[in-house]
């Protein structure tokens, strides 16, 4: 049984390194980041919105399909979820402003940063069911939490960094919230039978804070691009969205989907 735990410890501290593939950002020339970085950004509207619609809403409502008006509560947890955080970034933008501390810091920072730690002790919760089924599934459904995590965490640390946190800063809190895995996980291991029915809860929260930093944070910030960059954004959001659909299509069935 502590064999157990410790396994799942480790693999979700493992799921919880990938937040430092940003260092690959960091190791850029600092005028080429800042010619690049937008494109990221980009990427991550898809990113975040294809991980909305295509994971976390279809998995919740397939979960609330086992509850009586189970449809009516994954509703809304993803309205409580949009709207807490417009909630959260007005009262972040007012203490701010109010305390002029780190003014140049965009809220939607601080909401990417809270939002991926719902996101990220889903994926330490079932890393946590598989290892209790089968050590070989397990180790499969770690690894596809892995490859999946890879161009999220990517994304989401380059929207920190487009948000105005220092490099320093945004691998603090990127691994920060990464390590809510590792919580996910214990959590799993001890209290799997009495959470697991209102995880679909949590998932469509997660998916209502990231649609709200897709749809009314970052895209805003596009509309300050001109009509030809537009174009080219277009495109990097379609291709961030492809990118993470079709990863959840080739591991889906590992990953408990």
């Amino acid at each position: 049984m502590i064999d157990n735990l410790l396994t799942i410890i480790l693999a979700t501290f493992l799921v919880s390194l990938i937040s430092f593939s940003g260092i690959s950002l960091i190791l850029l020339k600092e005028n080429v980041l800042r010619k690049i970085l937008i494109y990221f950004v980009t990427f991550g509207i898809g990113a975040l919105l294809a991980n909305s619609f295509f994971d976390l809403i279809p998995e919740s409502f397939e979960k609330a399909n086992d509850f009586q008006q189970g449809f009516f509560y994954a509703s809304a947890f993803l309205f409580f979820g949009f709207i807490f955080s417009f909630f959260l970034e007005n009262f972040i933008h007012w203490h701010h402003h109010h305390k002029k501390e780190h003014p140049e810091i965009k809220s939607f920072s601080w909401l990417i940063v809270i939002s991926d730690t719902f996101h990220n002790f889903i994926d330490g919760f079932i890393i946590a069911g598989a290892f209790i089924i089968d050590l070989h599934l397990g180790l499969i459904v770690t690894l596809a939490v892995i490859f999946h995590e890879i161009p999220q965490e990517i994304s989401d640390f380059a929207i920190i960094l487009y948000g105005g946190f220092s490099k320093i800063k945004a691998l603090f809190f990127n691994f920060l919230s990464a390590l809510s895995a590792v919580f996910g996980g214990i959590l799993g291991f001890y209290f799997l039978n009495s959470f697991e029915n209102y995880l679909f809860l949590i998932a469509s929260f997660a998916a209502g804070n990231f649609l709200y930093i897709a749809c009314a944070d970052l895209m805003p910030e596009l509309k300050q691009e001109s009509s030809k960059d537009r174009i080219k954004y277009f495109f990097v959001v379609i291709l961030g969205a492809l990118l993470i659909i079709i990863l959840g299509q080739l591991i889906g069935e590992s990953y408990g989907h």
